[in-house]
C-alpha cells in the first residue's frame, strides 16, 4: 500500500511540475493610481512619489511588501520551462526508490532477531537435522535464512566447503540488498548536468536576445533566459544533494548487514561442518541425573 500511495503522490508532482506556466507577479493596483500636487505645494510628482509618502511601495503598516514563499515557488517552476519534465521524472524516482530501499533495508527484516536466535539455539542443541533447518530457513525467507540455507546444504562437509557455501549466498543476497542504488547514485550525478545544460540554454538564450533585438538595455527580454540559467542549476543541485546523501546512508546500512549476516554464517559454519560436529560430539554430554558422560 505504501509504494502505491507514494506513486500516486509523485504523479500528482509531476503533473504539477508540467502543466504549471510561467507565473507573473501581479501589479500593484495603486501603482496605476496618478498622483496629483495638492494646492500650494511645489513639489514635482517625483518627489510626491519618495518612499516616505507613496503607498504603491508601502502597505498600511508601513513595512515594505514580498512575494510568499508559494508565489515565489511558483515563478520558480515557471521559469523551468521545459526543463520541469526531466526535474519531475528525477525527483518522481528518487522519492520511489529511496524509499523503497528505507523500507526493504529496515533490520528486522533482513536480519529478524527472534528467527536468528531460535534456529542458532536449535543447531547448537543438535535438534535439528539437514531437512529441518533447510525447511526452516526456506520457510522464513528473510536475507539472513537465505543465506543459512546456502550453508545448510554443505551440511556434515568440510568447513571450507560450508564456508565457501556461505560466502556465495552472502554475495547473492548483497546483490539483491544493492539494487536500485545504482540508480539512485545516477539521479544524484545526472541531475547537476541538467541544471548545467539549463544554465548553459539559458546564457544562450539571452545573447541570441541581444543579438537579434538588440536587449542589451532591456533586462525584461534578457530576465527569461537568466531565470533560466540561475534555477535550473538550483533545481539540480536540490535533487541531487538528497539522494546523494541518501545513496550514501543506505550504502553504509547495507555495509553494516553485510558484515553481521557474515558474522552469523560463520557460528552456522563452526556447527554443521565436519570439524565442528566431531568436536561436539567428542565432548561429554550431561545427562538427567547430572553426571557427565562421553558420547560413544
Amino acid at each position: 500500500m505504501l509504494p502505491r500511495r507514494i506513486l500516486g503522490i509523485g504523479l500528482i508532482l509531476l503533473g504539477m511540475f508540467c502543466l504549471t506556466g510561467p507565473v507573473q507577479a501581479q501589479p500593484d493596483p495603486l501603482d496605476n493610481v496618478p498622483v496629483t500636487a495638492e494646492p500650494g505645494n511645489s513639489a514635482t510628482p517625483e518627489q510626491s512619489a519618495s518612499p516616505d509618502t507613496s503607498r504603491s511601495l508601502l502597505n498600511p503598516t508601513g513595512e515594505t511588501s514580498r512575494p510568499s514563499f508559494v508565489t515565489v515557488l511558483l515563478q520558480m517552476i515557471g521559469s523551468l520551462s521545459y526543463f520541469s519534465v526531466p526535474f519531475a521524472i528525477a525527483t518522481l524516482l528518487a522519492i520511489w526508490f529511496i524509499t523503497e530501499r528505507v523500507v526493504i533495508l529496515r533490520r528486522g527484516r533482513v536480519i529478524p532477531r527472534p528467527f536468528v536466535g531460535r534456529f542458532l539455539k536449535l543447531l547448537e542443541d543438535g535438534e535439528l537435522t539437514r531437512d529441518e533447518a533447510l525447511q526452516i530457513c526456506e520457510e522464513n525467507g528473510s536475507p539472513v535464512a537465505a543465506v543459512f540455507a546456502s550453508g545448510v546444504r554443505k551440511w556434515g562437509k568440510p568447513s571450507v566447503e560450508v564456508e565457501q557455501a556461505i560466502i556465495d549466498g552472502g554475495e547473492r543476497e548483497t546483490n539483491v540488498l544493492r539494487t536500485h542504488l545504482r540508480l539512485i547514485n545516477g539521479i544524484a550525478t545526472i541531475s547537476p548536468l541538467i541544471g548545467l545544460l539549463g544554465t548553459v540554454w539559458g546564457m544562450l538564450e539571452s545573447f541570441d536576445k541581444i543579438a537579434s533585438a538588440g536587449a542589451m538595455g532591456n533586462t525584461q527580454e534578457l530576465a527569461g533566459g537568466i531565470a533560466l540559467a540561475l534555477v535550473t542549476t538550483a533545481v539540480g543541485l536540490l535533487i541531487a544533494i538528497p539522494c546523494l546523501t541518501a545513496y550514501m546512508y543506505l550504502a553504509g546500512r547495507i555495509d553494516h548487514l553485510v558484515m553481521e549476516m557474515d558474522d552469523l554464517g560463520q557460528r552456522v559454519v563452526q556447527i554443521i561442518s565436519a570439524e565442528g560436529q566431531a568436536e561436539r560430539s567428542a565432548k561429554p554430554k550431561r545427562s538427567s541425573d547430572g553426571s557427565s558422560k562421553k558420547a560413544v
